[in-house]
């Protein structure tokens, strides 16, 4: 009996080595292509048509083929996608890298617009998708879908990737232009998550004209207490770790702790927006500006440049992680072989689907004609051609897509239905095509549409003043963020300091930005920065550059 179960227990340790033994091979070869990708990217940067996102799609592919090949038609991937690994581990240091860079200035001058294109113009493609795959598809020989699986594909498909527009536009040269492209982006990634969601809790088995009406207050008010209750969140995270660092300091006795905080603070705000069903993107994205406004500004030096560089490293390897994940996911042959016997079909559903998402993404530019209407300035109108860049920018797919759709139409990350394996196959034709395609024009259609100026300078990331993007005065060449970002626009006609005060109440009908930066300003100054910190806390660290400029800068404060 002995010999049996030592026989036995040896097996089992033989298959949990071998298993243990083949992941560490996968995560090897997996992060080798990872290198391979940012060495490739880095070595492409300059080329006209190329960029890092396509980089690390072609090389999963290629990966994918070689997998695919040696493994005699069974496998073609090293790690099998999961939506929980994407949402959970993948999406949030992007999301708050976006929030901790981003020009605060441009973004709530333009916050308004953002919405109306995240979240209204999301909603305008949700519908004419919806609609079109309820009409056509269900005339369509593909399976078995219900309603709730139409309604979805709206959802799933709503969901835009700009990541490739952005990787092109710079946002010292065109601010306004970025401010939109990329406040949509995520506000866009926020409102798709949150209809996904919604149409998931709601039982549409019995629907009827009746309770309709009903269903859509409840989906409207349902997206505006998520709304609002994850930015709540997201902010008051942020004051927390900024009143927690700048109460205890913990730069005296290590900077590690500091960046340690940071981290983990941005990390917990996703964490417990899922924990509440709240939506994580919108949550930690808000705590990163909070945190660049206040947190970033209480610790030491050496904290700052550690942390700017570190949540940049984090997303730029998350976004090519989920690049190389899809591409080499998307050649599993699985998914293929359920719709292996109609290859037609499939073809003809992706082909809809890119029309369907391309004529509810026409639609903004009825909403950019609303919003040119409000604008006095022409300065602030969007023209012809930045309508064009933000048209084409919505009309790529990425990770997000993948991701709802396998939640939507696979258990376990395995697909075992006909209909569900070709909304699976379609999903990742149409985030191929539009990323590969759409993606490989992206940058030959900025350059024609906005030529650069000869002046530019593109090569520096220096832009603004206090913000996690910059650390040099000499170098700046204008200042839109931090003390700016809260209304400090006219530096000559107004001294460091001092604010202008809107006369009357004309004043604040005719412009209201300037006059909400204004009051935003003096509460800032008079309640916020005295509790949380933020520019013009200095954290003192003796014998360091800090402590030579510790007087200086307070009084400028």
């Amino acid at each position: 009996m002995w010999s049996q179960l030592s026989s036995f227990f040896a097996s089992k340790m033989d298959m949990v080595s071998t298993s243990d033994h083949a992941s560490v091979v996968s995560m090897n070869l997996f992060v080798a292509l990872l290198c391979g990708c940012i060495v490739i990217g880095h070595l492409l940067e300059e080329n006209r048509w190329m960029n890092e996102s396509i980089t690390a799609l072609l090389i999963g592919l290629s990966t994918g083929i070689i997998i695919l090949l040696i493994s005699g038609g069974k496998s073609s991937h090293l790690l099998v996608f999961s939506e929980d690994l994407f949402f959970i581990y993948l999406l949030p240091p992007i999301i708050f890298n976006a929030g901790f860079q981003v020009k605060k200035k441009q973004f709530f001058r333009n916050f308004i617009t953002i919405i109306l294109f995240g979240a209204v113009g999301t909603l305008v493609s949700f519908i004419i998708i919806s609609l079109g795959s309820i009409a056509i598809f269900q005339k369509m020989d593909i399976g078995s879908l219900e309603l709730g699986d139409l309604l979805a594909i709206g959802a799933i498909f709503a969901a835009t990737d700009s990541v490739c527009t952005l990787q092109v536009l710079n946002q010292d040269e065109t601010p306004l232009l970025y401010s939109l492209v990329f406040g949509e982006g995520v506000v866009n990634d926020a409102t798709s998550v949150v209809l996904f969601n919604a149409i998931q809790n709601f039982d549409l088995t019995h629907i009827d004209h009746r309770i309709a009406y009903r269903i859509a207050f409840q989906f409207g008010g349902n997206f505006l207490y998520l709304f609002f209750a994850s930015t709540l969140l997201g902010a008051v995270t942020g004051l927390l770790s900024a009143y927690v660092i700048k109460k205890l300091y913990f730069g005296r006795h290590s900077t590690d702790r500091e960046v340690a905080l940071m981290m983990l603070m941005a990390y917990l705000s996703y964490m417990l927006a899922e924990l509440f069903y709240l939506s994580g993107i919108l949550t930690v994205f808000f705590c990163g500006i909070v945190m660049s406004h206040y947190t970033w500004h209480n610790v030491t030096e050496s904290s700052r440049v550690t942390t700017k560089h570190a949540f940049a490293t984090l997303s730029f390897v998350a976004e090519i992680f989920i690049f190389l994940y899809v591409g080499m996911d998307a050649l599993d042959i699985e998914k293929w072989r359920f719709v292996s016997d109609s290859p037609g079909t499939s073809v003809a559903v992706s082909s809809i689907l890119l029309g369907l998402l391309m004529v509810g993404r026409a639609l903004l530019f009825s909403l950019v004609f609303l919003m040119n209407l409000s604008k006095k300035s022409n300065s602030e109108k969007v023209t012809f051609n930045q309508q064009i860049v933000i048209w084409w920018a919505g009309l790529m797919r990425g990770a997000v897509s993948v991701a709802l759709a396998y939640n939507q139409f696979s258990r376990s990350g395995h697909t075992q239905l006909r209909g569900n394996a070709i909304m699976i196959t379609s999903t990742i034709t149409v985030v191929l095509f539009s990323t590969m395609v759409f993606g490989l024009l992206t940058k030959p259609l900025i350059l024609f549409m906005l030529p650069q100026p000869k002046h530019f300078t593109s090569a520096s990331t220096v832009s603004d003043l206090g913000s996690p993007k910059s650390f040099s005065l000499p170098l700046l060449e204008d200042r839109q963020d931090s003390e700016a970002d809260l209304g400090n626009d006219d530096e000559e006609a107004y001294p460091r300091g001092t604010i202008a005060r809107p006369t009357s109440l004309r004043m604040l009908l005719n412009a209201p930005t300037h006059t909400v930066h204004h009051y935003w300003r003096r509460f800032d100054d008079y309640f916020m920065r005295p509790v949380f910190g933020g520019r013009g806390f200095v954290p003192f660290v003796p014998g360091s550059p800090t402590e030579q400029s510790t007087t200086n800068l307070s009084q400028r404060t």
